[in-house]
């Protein structure tokens, strides 16, 4: 196949490659598409997702929001999720020495689990929350202990913080994270990979369209085609994993 082989070759030639991955990246690991389960999305026909999984509704409402927000996300689920072979060729071109940037709309941590070092989560992450108060970081055992999580940590005082953990992922209101260091870290690469995704979310969508005016080669890997297909190098119609698997033969990793 043509296209494997020209693959093959250009991550041969580079030393810094920026990889913009979506949730197809994270399929083969069995998380399934949240908002086409049995869960609130489809369920609760007079509350809008947006409604429910916003920073208005967290701040109106925080107690019933973490049981919507449990339920959407399927909480108690994601430990067990591993990194699928979609990850870990990211990371065995990191361990080649390979200088590599992840850009990822996915909030299961999965690139981190990985062992993947730069890794901007644009849209935050599942597997931890915090305290706005004292800005105490709680991780997933936690939050899957307490139905509402709160934060316990002893002030001066003696008397425990008590105030109601908001999760790190970015709500419905929020501005996204890491922006600017995404943008300027794909500026700088010289192979920008776009990975399972259908390109339709904004802002982060302008990343690529960004990069499509200067001379970075660009390569998109995505089952389904998409509105900005014209602007790759090399659009490849075919599951990740599958592709992944015959560069990394070429590759010997």
């Amino acid at each position: 196949m043509e296209y494997i082989q020209q693959l093959t070759e250009l991550i041969k030639d580079a030393k810094r490659i920026t990889f913009f991955t979506g949730a197809g990246v994270s399929t083969d690991s069995g998380i399934p598409d949240w908002r086409s389960s049995d869960g609130v999305y489809t369920t609760n026909k007079d509350r809008r997702l947006e409604d429910l999984i916003s920073l208005s509704y967290f701040k109106a409402d925080p107690k019933d929001f973490w049981k919507y927000y449990k339920e959407i996300y399927n909480i108690k689920l994601l430990n067990q999720y591993k990194p699928n072979s979609g990850h870990l060729f990211i990371t065995k071109l990191q361990e080649q020495g390979k200088n590599i940037t992840v850009i990822t709309q996915n909030n299961d941590g999965l690139h981190t689990a990985a062992g993947t070092k730069k890794v901007y989560e644009v849209h935050g992450t599942l597997t931890n929350a915090s305290c706005l108060k004292c800005t105490t970081v709680y991780e997933l055992d936690h939050i899957n202990d307490n139905n509402i999580p709160t934060c316990t940590k002893i002030d001066a005082n003696g008397q425990i913080c008590n105030t109601i953990l908001r999760p790190d992922i970015v709500l419905f209101d929020d501005p996204i994270k890491h922006y600017n260091e995404s943008l300027n870290n794909a500026y700088a690469s010289d192979l920008f990979i776009v990975m399972g995704t259908s390109l339709q979310v904004g802002p982060i969508n302008s990343i690529p369209q960004y990069i499509a005016r200067t001379d970075i080669p660009m390569v998109i890997i995505n089952k389904d085609v998409t509105m900005f297909d014209d602007l790759f190098d090399i659009c490849i119609k075919e599951s990740i994993g599958k592709t992944l698997n015959e560069v990394e033969k070429r590759l010997c990793l």
